[in-house]
C-alpha cells in the first residue's frame, strides 16, 4: 500500500475514532505528500515518500528544541505527540551502534584515510541510511571515525 493510501486510511480511522490530534497530523502529512507529488509532477517513489516524512519529522524536531528553549511545555508535549505519529510512517531508525557499523564499513570500502575523504564517505553513508538516520548524527559519527584514523 502506498503511503498516500495509508494516510487516507488512517485519516478515515481517526475521524471515526474522533481522534482530533492524530487527524490533524495525518492531514498535514497527507498534504505534504500531495504537495511533493504535485511539485514532482509524478507519483512519488517510496524513497521520495520517505524523504517527505523525514522532512516533516525534522521540522518537528527543530520546533521541539525551540519550544524547550522558550519553556513552552504545552507545545513541547504537543510536538512530541506529533513526532510519534510521524514516526509511524517512517522506516525504523538505526541505533547509534548501527550507524557506527555502517560508517566503519563505508570508510573501508571507499578507502578513506582521513578528513579529506569526508565528502566521499558522507555521501556513501547517506545513500545507505537514507531515511533511517538523522544526518547530524551521521555527520558526527563520520567526523569521529575519520579523525581517529
Amino acid at each position: 500500500m502506498s503511503l498516500l493510501k495509508q494516510l487516507q486510511t488512517d485519516m478515515i480511522s481517526a475521524m471515526k475514532n474522533r481522534d482530533k490530534e492524530t487527524l490533524g497530523v495525518v492531514r498535514m502529512l497527507k498534504a505534504a505528500v500531495q504537495n511533493a507529488q504535485i511539485k514532482a509532477g509524478h507519483d512519488l517513489s517510496s524513497d521520495e515518500e520517505i524523504a517527505v516524512m523525514a522532512h516533516e519529522y525534522k521540522q518537528r524536531k527543530e520546533s521541539l528544541a525551540e519550544f524547550k528553549k522558550a519553556n513552552r511545555q504545552d507545545l513541547v508535549d504537543k510536538t512530541k505527540q506529533e513526532m510519534a505519529i510521524v514516526e509511524k510512517y517512517m522506516p525504523k531508525q538505526l541505533s547509534a551502534d548501527d550507524i557506527k557499523k555502517v560508517v566503519a564499513e563505508t570508510v573501508q570500502s571507499v578507502g578513506a584515510t582521513g578528513m579529506k575523504d569526508f565528502g566521499k564517505v558522507m555521501g556513501a553513508v547517506m545513500g545507505k541510511v537514507k531515511g533511517q538516520a538523522d544526518g547530524k548524527v551521521v555527520n558526527q559519527t563520520v567526523k569521529e571515525t575519520l579523525s581517529n584514523l
